[in-house]
């Protein structure tokens, strides 16, 4: 019941998007059409699934206070937290050149159509922030962040996909000109914001 709690609130009540605002750079260039929406919502789910366990591991066991006590009990004292943000980044950089390899080779043009919104997934706020969520709820095993990293993924995955849809089907409509393009996007993210607010009163 705890994992299934944490999977809805990380989806809907604590999206990235809606709650956070972040990865909103990505989030409103590549939105312009479900296909591309669709490609960079699940790399941008795999990178968090495989790093904020990593980064979880790593900060349990090395970077916390006393993390190293496990070496033997001269290293109690040894704090390395300082390095936390460079090593997440490190892991997060190294799975997203993976995500672009795998990418390139096996879908050309969702390579092309994604452009240099692919490799910015390494320093995409959504997953950095996805680890520093974790490192500040403190997760009690490496399930749970397995849990948190598939639901945050998963939520950014369903905002820009239901952004894009929405955007593909304003293309057919008569919006006024001054609010064309990225002026009428900005109130449907408002208003899709809105929507998300109302998951603020499910209880788990």
């Amino acid at each position: 019941m705890e994992y299934l709690s944490l999977f809805v609130k990380s989806i809907f009540i604590d999206n990235m998007i809606f709650s956070y605002f972040l990865g909103m750079c990505s989030y409103l260039a590549v939105s312009k059409n479900v296909k591309t929406a669709h490609g960079l919502g699940l790399a941008v789910i795999f990178v968090l699934v495989f790093t904020l366990p990593i980064n979880y591991l790593l900060n349990k066991y090395m970077l916390t206070p006393g993390a190293l006590s496990w070496l033997g009990p001269q290293f109690a004292d040894v704090d390395l937290s300082f390095l936390a943000l460079i090593i997440f980044i490190a892991v997060v950089a190294a799975f997203t050149q993976l995500v672009e390899m795998i990418v390139e080779k096996f879908l050309p043009n969702l390579y092309s159509s994604l452009g240099i919104f692919l490799p910015l997934i390494a320093v995409n706020c959504a997953i950095l922030g996805g680890s520093l969520f974790m490192q500040q709820r403190d997760f009690v095993n490496c399930g749970e962040s397995i849990v948190y990293a598939l639901g945050s993924g998963i939520g950014w995955y369903l905002a820009i996909v239901c952004l894009a849809a929405i955007r593909e089907k304003m293309s057919y409509c008569n919006v006024p000109k001054p609010l064309r393009g990225i002026g009428v996007t900005f109130i449907t993210v408002g208003l899709m914001g809105l929507a998300f607010m109302t998951f603020m009163g499910i209880q788990l």
